[in-house]
């Protein structure tokens, strides 16, 4: 398969997907997210495949979210909003194998929704973990907060996203948002080791574990379904645009004013 936005190889049992967009902080674009379903969807059909490692480009960044350069409020591409988002979701949570998320920078937005989402973070110790949906008029109504939730619990969610915070992989191991910390010139030997100590176990059994621990949260599945409605009319509104529209300008904005005049 030929990619634009991702990088995509698999060897050893191991499939690799990279967000490769290290220009923009491996912001996500419509695009990015369709060729990450489909690679995805390809790794988890591969009966040679027994885990999924999804990591970004360079140095300074996992994910950072959405890419506010590519649309205004909203998620550019099909669906505008919900759709795709909604299925890489999927995607990640209905891989038969674990999936493991490879955090040597920043995770934050939409990026911070993506490694709560994998089975395994692996953080090096300079990753910073974050939510950015408030303070530029947009939020994740499900698995980026009711499932982030039963992550870290209720009273640190509310606080991740109320606040727009950035916490350390040290803060972020102590909540439970990472399970490990390491040296940054040892995150990619950790990575490789717990890869092969997942390969060497019952395909089947955590299969059946993963799809166990899924069946306690999946009405969050709904609850995703039902806000991402939601939120496609909220970024229509003059004070989730003025979010993006400030973020474009470098300064602060003021929602309470386009919602007032909205």
């Amino acid at each position: 398969m030929d990619f634009q936005d991702i990088a995509y190889t698999k060897a050893n049992g191991v499939a690799r997907i990279t967000i490769d967009r290290e220009s923009v902080m491996n912001a996500f674009r419509g695009e990015t997210v369709e060729e990450m379903i489909l690679a995805f969807r390809d790794a988890d059909n591969d009966p040679a495949i027994g885990v999924i490692v999804l990591a970004g480009a360079g140095e300074r960044a996992f994910c950072t979210g959405g890419d506010q350069t590519a649309h205004e409020g909203s998620y550019d591409g099909r669906g505008v909003v919900g759709l795709p988002i909604e299925e890489l979701h999927t995607a990640i949570r209905d891989a038969r194998v674990p999936v493991i998320a490879r955090v040597q920078g920043y995770a934050i937005g939409g990026g911070n929704v993506l490694a709560t989402l994998c089975d395994i973070t692996i953080a090096s110790e300079k990753a910073i973990f974050g939510q950015v949906g408030p303070k530029v008029g947009s939020v994740d109504p499900g698995w980026g907060t009711a499932y982030l939730a039963r992550v870290i619990g209720e009273k640190k969610a509310r606080e991740l996203w109320y606040f727009c915070r950035r916490y350390s992989a040290q803060e972020a191991e102590r909540m439970g948002l990472a399970n490990i910390v390491v040296p940054h010139d040892e995150l990619d030997a950790t990575v490789e080791s717990w890869c092969a100590e997942l390969m060497e176990r019952s395909p089947t059994a955590i299969a059946i574990a993963k799809r166990s621990f899924n069946s306690d949260s999946d009405n969050i599945r709904g609850i995703s379904n039902s806000g991402m409605e939601t939120l496609a009319l909220f970024y229509q509104t003059a004070e989730s645009q003025e979010g993006a529209k400030a973020f474009k300008e470098k300064r602060k904005p003021d929602f309470r004013k386009a919602r007032d005049a909205g």
